[in-house]
């Protein structure tokens, strides 16, 4: 059974939560292209292929979907980074992959950057809660790796605002202003640079 909602609180069928991402794969796109204040519902709905009248299903405005779209972009970018970074058996090694992740998430979904700067001045509390929620993942694997000796006395929360800026920039200059791929020599740099952060003992 689902646990997706729709606007009446009832958990939503199979049907129900393939329509519900459609919307959002289509807010994605609007969003992104339009902007949040020439976006509307109409569109909106004529880019996911549904009535009008079957947004109001699942979500209450177009302010609510803005909200749950940034919602369900942190969750797969934080699902994206974490299945990367697993693959690492040292910290710096899952640093690395979780940018790699990240750098894969962001190529394939362009509009990603645009929507969280808008997040800024359409609902200032989704876009804190969209890097509050990517900081408690990453302080968290921070102090683990302290512990374990995977990374020098460096403090947490500190380093783990400085690398996801890190990342953050680098995918806008190589991803998003560039060919989409991050080159190897930004690969090597970036290497390096993260395992001073670190304080690394490899």
């Amino acid at each position: 059974m689902s646990d997706v909602t729709g606007v009446s609180g009832r958990a939503l069928s199979k049907k129900g939560v393939e329509t519900r991402g459609r919307l959002l794969e289509a807010a994605e796109h609007v969003f992104g292209e339009l902007g949040f204040y020439d976006a509307s519902i109409v569109k909106i709905t004529e880019e996911a292929g549904v009535a009008q009248g079957t947004f109001y299903l699942y979500f209450a405005s177009k302010k609510d979907i803005f909200d749950e779209l940034v919602r369900d972009l942190n969750g797969r970018i934080r699902v994206a980074t974490r299945q990367a970074a697993a693959k690492g058996k040292t910290r710096l090694e899952a640093e690395l992959l979780g940018f790699q992740g990240y750098f894969q998430f962001t190529s394939a979904h362009p509009e990603l950057y645009s929507i969280i700067r808008q997040a800024g001045f359409v609902s200032p509390d989704i876009f804190r809660y969209h890097y509050e929620r990517i900081f408690a993942g990453y302080v968290k694997a921070l102090r683990e790796a302290v512990a374990e000796g995977e990374a020098g006395e460096i403090d947490p929360e500190v380093t783990a605002w400085v690398l996801m800026a890190i990342g953050e920039a680098v995918g806008m200059r190589w991803i998003v202003w560039g060919d989409g791929e991050i080159p190897r020599k930004v690969t090597a740099e970036l290497t390096r640079i993260v395992a001073r952060i670190l304080e690394s003992p490899e």
